[in-house]
């Protein structure tokens, strides 16, 4: 009898939980279902769908601060006027810059920009996250209800143990307990406990994986979102058809987020008689909000003009104040420079934007800087040659040959715009008044159709790099230097080696020597070129003069007048392989600085002083007997040397 009674109660309770598991299955699906399936938006409140034309874009320009896009759209067969719609357009592209282009068939009537809201963002890369953000949630809530499910049908397992406790301890007063059914039960309930927790804890990872993923689309989507989402732009053409053919129109406008800078590499070969290769780069920044896909693509230094004429100009009014009061605060050239070049700008964005009078006053507001500071500061002005913003240099154009794909994206894009070999003619420089170092250079002749715009060169000989170098604009056919780094088989050292002190009526004199030593552990004969420089008096209170020099200074006319004027010094040399030691190459030269025996030398300073360079280094006094050639402690350097 008490075998039927624990029987009878072990199959109520398995049919218990067979009945619990049924249940909990049965409401997943409506969970899934109802999150797949969600309630359509009302029809009524979704706006008319807008029929595009088929267009792509074809060429752009990119000049330093915005790009020209150019689209060609289709015109459908037909005779007549039609209207066109070309969408999406860019968020960068300037309202007032639209216009469009006709054949002798198709006449462009009108081109007009417009934005329009829609429910929901049209762009591909918007719906590509909003679909994948869609399917994260709902994979999110059937895991979420598995998680339920599994929950609940461990409650019912607390409920079985609760109910076979009771029985099994009823069942062993009367002394009616079978242990193995009680056994079997308790290994049920303690084997389906631990596998609904492992299925739990796994399901709950999965949950903070897709919680993961769901974070990270919707800060994309919040990312692409920040230009308005809900807002479409148009370009509305109205075409007449002068025949039923139909064919192509262009569509122009201009876009914010373009750039682009020059940029080069620079390939020497392990030999000397191997050419030099120059990459001639782009670095485009291209940040529009559309993809220019198979593009001829057109690299341009001029500034986009929609203005066909020039502005007006304006009387320039001048104020006096009374000898003696205060002036107004000055800006330095610098900061008068920056100021003239934005206002520039500002206005040239005012032309495109079709706001003329505001444009022409802020042209003459530029101007009226340039004209100030050249009348307030004429010798600075005479020595620029220019205006205080005009920056000396051509307008150039690069057609580039392959058709591009340049996709819209926040990193600089690097393109080749071509590729020249030049034959070298390799030297080398010596600087030991700034640097020890011996620098390895060659002199290139641009022979090719392009100008050399200026910008950051990247140095290698052969795969090694070597380092950069601001190469300068160069003309086509002007000779330019490159360096290729330093060569450590070249080594300079520079001493002074005498210095005396003479009274010659009412004047002082200071004599100087110095010596540079040349080594070369080469193993042949190269080019050297050493250069030094001498204290360049501003007044006729001081002057300065070489008195000697071994071997003479060059005699090349460039630096003759460019350089020697200012009291640079320059060798040419050949050194010979192996002269090192005893037998290093010397330069000795020696110079004499005179001036009024009541004055004294009171600092030292570089001409090209950076804005942050430390104050001038005043004379500190002689030694004791040093105008009587006493002895010197000779510098530390000197004797590692």
């Amino acid at each position: 009898m008490w075998k039927r009674i624990v029987f009878s109660m072990a199959a109520l309770s398995l049919a218990m939980l067979l009945l619990a598991t049924t249940i909990g299955v049965s409401q997943a699906p409506k969970s899934k279902s109802s999150t797949e399936s969600p309630n359509p938006p009302d029809a009524k409140a979704m706006p008319s769908a807008v029929k595009a034309a088929t267009s792509k874009v074809t060429s752009v320009t990119v000049y330093p601060n915005s790009a020209l896009v150019t689209r060609e759209v289709e015109v459908p067969p037909g005779v007549g006027p039609v209207e066109l719609v070309v969408t999406p357009i860019p968020p960068t592209a300037v309202d007032s810059s639209f216009y469009a282009e006709g054949t002798d068939t198709l006449r462009v009537l009108t081109t007009r920009f417009r934005t329009r809201p829609v429910l929901a963002d049209s762009r591909e890369d918007v719906r590509k996250l909003q679909d994948e953000l869609k399917t994260l949630m709902a994979s999110k809530e059937k895991v979420e209800g598995d998680i339920k499910t599994i929950q609940a049908n461990v409650m019912q397992l607390q409920k079985l143990e609760g109910f076979m406790t009771a029985n099994v301890t009823h069942a062993a007063e009367k002394g009616a307990l079978n242990s193995e059914n009680a056994i079997a039960l308790s290994k049920y309930i303690m084997d389906t406990r631990n596998e609904k927790n492992r299925e739990a804890v796994a399901l709950q990872q999965q949950v903070l994986e897709m919680q993961t993923k769901i974070d990270f689309t919707q800060r994309q989507l919040k990312d692409l979102a920040s230009a308005g989402v809900r807002t479409e732009r148009d370009a509305v053409l109205a075409v007449d058809r002068a025949n039923a053919a139909g064919g192509k129109v262009r569509l122009n406008y201009l876009v914010d987020g373009a750039t682009w800078r020059p940029m080069y590499k620079l390939r020497a070969g392990k030999t000397a008689k191997e050419q030099i290769q120059l990459e001639y780069l782009a670095a485009v920044l291209q940040n529009s909000g559309e993809d220019w896909t198979g593009v001829k693509l057109v690299l341009s230094t001029a500034q986009p003009t929609l203005n066909a004429a020039p502005p007006e100009l304006h009387s320039l009014k001048v104020a006096v104040i009374p000898r003696g009061a205060a002036a107004p605060a000055q800006l330095s050239g610098m900061e008068l420079e920056a100021q003239s070049k934005n206002l520039r700008a500002r206005a040239q964005k005012d032309y495109n934007e079709k706001k003329a009078q505001d444009g022409a006053s802020l042209y003459n507001s530029a101007a009226a800087i340039d004209q100030s500071w050249e009348l307030l500061n004429p010798d600075a002005a005479l020595k620029r040659g220019c205006a205080l913003a005009v920056t000396e240099g051509p307008t150039v154009t690069y057609h580039l040959s392959a058709q591009l794909t340049v996709p819209s994206r926040r990193d600089e894009q690097v393109l080749e715009v071509t590729r020249l070999e030049m034959p070298p003619d390799y030297f080398y420089k010596a600087v030991p008044v700034i640097t020890s170092h011996v620098y390895r250079q060659a002199a290139l002749v641009n022979r090719s159709s392009y100008i050399l715009l200026a910008g950051e060169a990247t140095m290698y000989i052969g795969t090694d790099f070597v380092g950069q170098m601001n190469l300068p604009l160069v003309a086509i056919g002007e000779q330019f230097t490159v360096g290729f780094g330093v060569d450590p088989q070249l080594q300079v050292q520079r001493a002074m080696v005498d210095r005396a002190k003479t009274t010659q009526g009412g004047n002082q004199a200071l004599r100087y020597d110095y010596r540079i030593l040349i080594s070369s552990y080469k193993s042949e004969r190269v080019k050297l070129q050493v250069w030094d420089r001498l204290p360049h008096a501003e007044s006729d209170a001081l002057s300065v003069n070489l008195v000697k020099a071994t071997p003479e200074i060059s005699k090349d006319a460039l630096y003759l007048r460019e350089q020697r004027g200012n009291n640079l010094l320059r060798w040419d040399l050949d050194v010979d392989p192996g002269v090192t030691g005893e037998k290093a190459l010397a330069i000795n030269y020696e110079f004499k600085m005179e001036l009024d025996r009541q004055m004294s030398i009171g600092s030292f300073q570089s001409a090209s002083a950076a804005p942050h360079a430390p104050a001038p280094v005043a004379a500190a006094p002689a030694p004791p007997n040093a105008a009587e050639g006493g002895s010197h402690p000779r510098c530390v350097r000197e004797a590692q040397c």
